[in-house]
């Protein structure tokens, strides 16, 4: 067994802090040295940590039986109990996280462990957007995690009416609106078709990103779709021949395409960039895509590439 540390909101952070922008990790962890030990490689990689709160016993995990082309990976939550599992509202001080920040990012995985932590998500999103702050959501539906007694349906809608920066998929699109895409389409009308069920849901919306993969035999195509301002843009499939781990990809592309807002790059070089965050953290194992500017660059340029650099 290979322990790492991870989780949506923590993998976008070291990914960003990584390229360059200012990230600051919020969650609540019980203060034990597992916890101590997570918190010191997330400060070794820049993140900000100071606004992280300690309470409880537990920290949250989870257990990967990898995969490969004939089987599926599985995953085991072992979320209940834990200390962020008995997060409620009035814990963060919202209003002083929220003096002078640009974005707040938060996923879906937060309000599927508990109603406590879902309620702590929509004050942190309502006090956000009191502040002017922009939100960034990613859909991030975990069947396994939903177990309080409430469906998605109920809970995500609410959380996601003020988002501006989404970050999904056509399945948790499905489940949290019931948005219908024609499945023998291409993927760009599939994601032109949820876009349009989107945007009547979400009525701030302004950017939509999402990744698509396919498998053929050996060999994964990988892509991606944005949805700025009303115009649409498909990067480039790129053929990964060899996947090291799959898990944190959605994460590193969700921060390439904040990296790309947050620097004000064109939309397609938001796509571009986001997508080949997304390609080059499926080499790397773990959940944090341990890469840096200078390496998506290249990645954009020449594709995968199998060339020792010395």
């Amino acid at each position: 067994m290979h322990p790492y540390f991870g989780g949506a909101e923590a993998n976008v952070c070291v990914l960003l802090s990584r390229l360059g922008a200012s990230a600051n990790y919020i969650t609540c962890i019980p203060e034990n040295d597992l916890s101590v030990a997570g918190v010191q490689q997330l400060r070794s990689y820049g993140v900000g940590v100071n606004d992280i709160i300690y309470n409880g016993d537990k920290l949250g995990l989870y257990f990967t039986e990898a995969g490969n082309h004939m089987r599926p990976s599985r995953v085991i939550y072992d979320r209940a109990f834990s200390s962020f599992s008995f997060l409620k509202p009035g814990t963060i001080n919202w209003k002083k996280i929220f003096n002078a920040v640009e974005y707040f990012h938060w996923s879906g995985i937060s309000p599927a462990v508990s109603q406590g932590a879902a309620d702590a998500c929509l004050e942190a999103i309502t006090e956000a957007k009191a502040k002017g702050v922009a939100i960034s959501s990613d859909f991030n539906y975990r069947s396994t995690l939903w177990k309080y007694g409430k469906h998605p349906r109920e809970i995500m809608p609410v959380l996601l009416k003020h988002t501006e920066i989404a970050v999904a998929d056509l399945d948790s699109a499905h489940v949290y609106f019931g948005i219908e895409t024609d499945k023998a389409a291409s993927y760009e009308e599939r994601f032109r078709q949820c876009c349009d069920g989107l945007r009547q849901k979400l009525p701030h919306l302004k950017t939509l990103a999402m990744s698509f993969r396919q498998t053929k035999g050996v060999m994964h195509s990988y892509c991606g779709a944005l949805m700025q301002n009303g115009k649409y843009y498909f990067s480039v499939t790129h053929e990964l021949p060899f996947i090291t781990d799959q898990i944190g990809s959605g994460d590193a592309f969700t921060g390439g395409v904040l990296f790309g807002l947050l620097n004000k790059f064109e939309p397609q070089r938001v796509i571009d960039f986001a997508i080949a965050c997304g390609s080059l953290k499926q080499s790397i194992v773990g959940d944090w895509a341990i890469i840096n500017r200078d390496e998506v660059e290249q990645f954009i340029q020449n594709g995968p590439s199998g060339r020792i650099i010395r």
